[in-house]
C-alpha cells in the first residue's frame, strides 16, 4: 500500500511538473534538488539519487522498484539492457560525472562510477546526490543494483 501511494505521488509530481511550462519536452531540470528521489543499493551500500525532469526519468520511475544485473564495461560503468524501451531524447553530453545514470539508445541503463569525457550520446535519467564510495561498491565485475523510490 505504501509503495502504491509513493508511486502515485511520483506520477502526480511528474504530471504537474510537465504542465508547469517554460521547459521543452525532454529538457533536464535546472537543479537536482527539484527532482524525484530514488535509492540505489549495490555492493552492500545505498546511494541517494535525484531523477532528471524528463519523460525518460518518469518512465523509469514508473518501473521501480527494479533489480538489474549490471555488467561491467571499460572500467568506468555498469550497464543493463531492459526488456522494453524507455522514451529517449539522446544528446551529446561531452562529459560524464561519476554517479550519472543515463540511458544509451532506448533500452540500456548505464550507471557511471568514474568521470571522463565522451563523444557518445545519452539521455539523462538522473544523478547520484553523492558518488563517494560508488567505485568501490561497483566492484570489478557484474553487480546487482536495486533502484527504488526513496519512500517506496
Amino acid at each position: 500500500m505504501k509503495r502504491a501511494a509513493a508511486l502515485l505521488c511520483a506520477l502526480l509530481f511528474a504530471l504537474f511538473a510537465g504542465c508547469a511550462g517554460g521547459r521543452k519536452e525532454g529538457e533536464e531540470q535546472p537543479s537536482p534538488e527539484a527532482g524525484v528521489k530514488i535509492i540505489l543499493e549495490m555492493g552492500g551500500r545505498a546511494f541517494s539519487a535525484t531523477l532528471a525532469d524528463n519523460e525518460t526519468a518518469r518512465a523509469f520511475a514508473a518501473r521501480l522498484p527494479v533489480t538489474l544485473e549490471m555488467e561491467e564495461l571499460n572500467g568506468n560503468e555498469k550497464y543493463c539492457y531492459l526488456d522494453s524501451a524507455l522514451p529517449a531524447a539522446a544528446q551529446r553530453v561531452g562529459s560524464i560525472a561519476a554517479g550519472d545514470i543515463m540511458l544509451y539508445g532506448s533500452s540500456c541503463v548505464v550507471l557511471f562510477y568514474e568521470s571522463f569525457s565522451t563523444s557518445y550520446s545519452y539521455t539523462r535519467i538522473g544523478r547520484l546526490d553523492d558518488a563517494s564510495g560508488l567505485a568501490a561498491a561497483a566492484g570489478d565485475g557484474a553487480v546487482q543494483v536495486t533502484f527504488a523510490l526513496e519512500n517506496g
